[in-house]
């Protein structure tokens, strides 16, 4: 049975970096999903009712370069896009950089394959940031979507924290992300479940 659904990232989010590592990890040992990656700016989310959209001043945002170029690989260089999406997680969140620098975009891709020029040069026409502002969009009026990860299958969304990335346990990978979508698509009558404290 193939689960069919969509997650939302930014770069930056160690959730969504935890659950997008999951999912890489699970795709890589072949689990019977169609994913749809959907971009989801933060920055965008925090604007201040009397500020302009992050659209209209992207050199303010400390995730949209990274956010522009995973899109442009999702899109243009689809085999190469795990190894890219899972290298501007770890750049960020195993490594400490910063995801604003065109060093850093330019290492990820160069080592997945990729010519770094040809994706920032894309980057450039603003076609990438156009698409990053529809899917941002069309999540937040068609699902209520505020935060990542947010899982989407059909109708219904719902936001998850994964509290660590995957270990290597491809099985336990395929495992976390299937309970995730039974409870989304099989028990819609559950709202919220949440530890009152974490275990150490």
């Amino acid at each position: 049975m193939t689960f069919e659904f969509r997650v939302t990232w930014d770069y930056r989010c160690p959730f969504a970096r935890n659950a997008h590592d999951h999912l890489v990890d699970g795709i890589e040992a072949g689990a019977d999903w169609a994913v749809g990656f959907v971009p989801f700016c933060l920055d965008q989310v925090h604007v201040e009712e009397d500020q302009s959209d992050i659209w209209d001043r992207p050199e303010e945002s400390t995730g949209l370069l990274a956010l522009q170029a995973g899109v442009v690989v999702r899109d243009q260089y689809p085999e190469q896009f795990l190894a890219v999406h899972r290298g501007l997680f770890d750049a960020r969140h195993a490594e400490g950089l910063h995801l604003r620098d065109e060093a850093v975009i330019r290492d990820v891709l160069r080592a997945a394959g990729i010519d770094s020029d040809a994706v920032l040069g894309e980057i450039e026409t603003g076609a990438p940031l156009e698409t990053v502002r529809k899917e941002h969009e069309a999540s937040v009026a068609d699902h209520d979507v505020w935060g990542v990860p947010t899982f989407i299958a059909g109708e219904r969304a719902v936001f998850i924290r994964l509290m660590h990335p995957a270990g290597g346990d491809s099985d336990q990978s395929r495992l976390a992300i299937e309970r995730i979508i039974g409870l989304l698509v099989g028990w819609p009558d559950l709202n919220e479940f949440k530890h009152t404290s974490l275990s150490h």
